[in-house]
């Protein structure tokens, strides 16, 4: 691992990443490079052992580019496209405005460690598979992820994953909802890739959400992808980060340190 995370970190040097963002992305790469192939019974990850060799044959070129553009290849692949839904969580996902999938990258990954401390609570609405969350806890160990997801299927597959990642079984709550029926209380980290349209059913979602959140007075960082939380938020709420793409909000003045990162 020591040799390997070396090799890469030498060839990823000329990439534009913050240096614990980067020790981050290193020790994902890492991590992917000696996992055995993942629990697969839905034929949700049908390229992964192509993709897999793809990354490991990068690692024997001096092209940190390319190593970066197969891992996130791989990376992709394994968050999932397709989301197996059952008919009535179809009719859902339509009926309330809801995205059927989305990637939402390695970015809120490799920058989530400094705002999560070993008491946190943190949240995916719309999580998928719930690799992020997982991904999360497994770099920054912490209180509790909680991953809520409408497809019962992509939620067993989670289950699986977390399984294939030695994370503890405690560490992880898996709730199949819509993302309506959750309330965020208790969260110190929220996470959220848009999982509804902001028009109609969506619009009431994000204007409860932030009124939940603005209620609650807790000092909670919210990451937020593609986001349409922003009209919606108190005005003790700052934007702190925005690429265009992730947009990073905070109640608190200062981020909690994390031993772990």
């Amino acid at each position: 691992m020591d040799g390997m995370a070396s090799r890469v970190r030498n060839l990823l040097a000329q990439n534009p990443y913050p240096s614990e963002e980067g020790e981050r992305l290193i020790r994902l790469m890492c991590l992917f490079a000696e996992l055995p192939d993942p629990p697969d019974p839905f034929a949700l990850y049908p390229r992964y052992a192509e993709l897999r060799d793809r990354f490991l044959g990068s690692l024997e070129e001096a092209d940190g580019e390319a190593i970066e553009e197969a891992f996130l290849l791989l990376y992709a692949h394994i968050h999932g496209y397709e989301v197996p839904y059952t008919p009535d969580e179809r009719n859902r996902v339509v009926e309330t405005g809801g995205y059927l999938s989305h990637v939402g990258g390695l970015s809120p990954i490799l920058k989530a460690a400094p705002f999560i401390g070993p008491d946190t609570v943190s949240g995916d609405f719309g999580a998928g598979n719930g690799l992020q969350g997982l991904l999360i806890q497994k770099l920054t160990p912490h209180a509790k992820t909680v991953q809520v997801e409408i497809s019962s299927r992509m939620v067993e597959a989670g289950r699986l994953l977390q399984g294939w990642l030695g994370i503890p079984e405690e560490r992880v709550d898996w709730v199949v909802a819509d993302v309506s029926e959750v309330p965020p209380a208790g969260m110190d980290f929220i996470y959220l890739y848009r999982p509804l349209r902001p028009t109609g059913p969506g619009e009431e979602f994000y204007r409860s959400f932030g009124a939940q959140i603005g209620a609650s007075q807790k000092p909670v960082v919210i990451f937020s992808i593609a986001d349409c939380l922003r009209p919606y938020l108190s005005c003790d709420f700052e934007i702190f980060y925005s690429d265009g793409h992730l947009t990073c909000f905070r109640r608190s003045e200062a981020p909690v340190s994390s031993s772990a990162a």
